[in-house]
């Protein structure tokens, strides 16, 4: 059906109403007065109601013009929308990126970044992979990502510090092992130890990638620290998680315990640019917020 109105009779309408007066309007809108009322005369006459009805010396909206505005407000509200993701596509902005994250990667590194990023830009939609061991490398190496948060730099990507993950041995706090004041490896290897699988997809076991300490004789794979979680806290088993789970889940569940050389150690994290030179401008936006929240480095005292 062919529409009777125009986004620009609306438009007319609104700033009326905005600006308390048909006069006041034709100013904003760089239009005579003249003009602005033969444009809501004809908008009348196309929609058979009175929008505009004459208070003292000024001209207000009706109650049928006030019903409907409110109704248009939302689709000039589309209308503008519109016209700056337009723009912003017509400068290359990309409409998607993908964003890899490592699993030891604490979210909230990643999400106060992306409120920001998405506050500035509202014609990008962001996809976000969650990436272990090997899955992290091939979204970096087969350009599957258009920014990476990466544990160890991979070879001829460069990339830039973004802060360190530690790792903490734990087991359920009822378990046997916490009441120990000191715990080695012997012990812990008659345990059964929980492992979170490598994500990515080569076909061939041995390609797979294992990080660790891992000579217990039992070992329960699971798929994301979650699961780890899950299964530390029932009692499954011990397992060295990231400590910013540690900490917001775990403080009453899991106890950290204290291992002979080996409580706790730290893996960096950084950011990397899987498209080099082919990264778009809302990549490389998000990737200088993600930067400019990176974590400082370490002092060395």
């Amino acid at each position: 059906m062919r529409l009777k109105t125009t986004l620009d009779q609306w438009q007319t309408l609104h700033e009326i109403d905005r600006a308390g007066s048909i006069q006041a309007a034709a100013l904003q809108l760089n239009k005579s007065h003249t003009t602005l009322i033969y444009s809501l005369r004809k908008l009348e006459d196309q929609l058979g109601v009175s929008l505009v009805q004459v208070e003292g010396r000024r001209a207000v909206l009706s109650e049928d013009g006030k019903a409907l505005l409110r109704r248009a407000s939302s689709m000039l509200e589309q209308a503008r929308e519109l016209e700056l993701i337009s723009e912003q596509l017509a400068k290359g902005v990309e409409s998607e990126i993908v964003v890899a994250v490592d699993h030891l990667c604490c979210l909230e590194r990643l999400y106060k970044p992306m409120a920001h990023f998405l506050a500035e830009n509202n014609s990008t939609s962001i996809q976000v992979v969650e990436t272990s061991l090997s899955k992290t490398t091939e979204m970096v190496t087969q350009e599957l990502a258009d920014v990476a948060i990466i544990n160890l730099p991979i070879t001829n990507y460069p990339a830039e510090a973004f802060g360190f993950t530690k790792m903490e041995p734990v087991v359920a706090s009822s378990h046997p092992l916490t009441r120990a004041t000191s715990i080695s490896l012997n012990q812990l290897s008659s345990l059964p130890q929980i492992v979170v699988r490598d994500l990515g997809s080569v076909e061939k076991l041995g390609e797979k990638k294992d990080v660790g300490w891992l000579k217990s004789s039992q070992r329960i794979t699971v798929d994301n620290f979650d699961h780890a979680f899950g299964a530390v806290e029932q009692g499954v088993g011990y397992c060295r998680l990231p400590k910013h789970i540690v900490d917001s889940r775990g403080s009453e569940k899991l106890t950290v315990l204290n291992v002979e050389n080996g409580s706790g150690y730290q893996v960096p994290l950084h950011l990397t640019l899987p498209k080099g030179v082919k990264t778009g401008p809302a990549t490389k936006r998000f990737y200088e917020l993600l930067l400019e929240s990176a974590s400082p480095l370490p002092s060395i005292s």
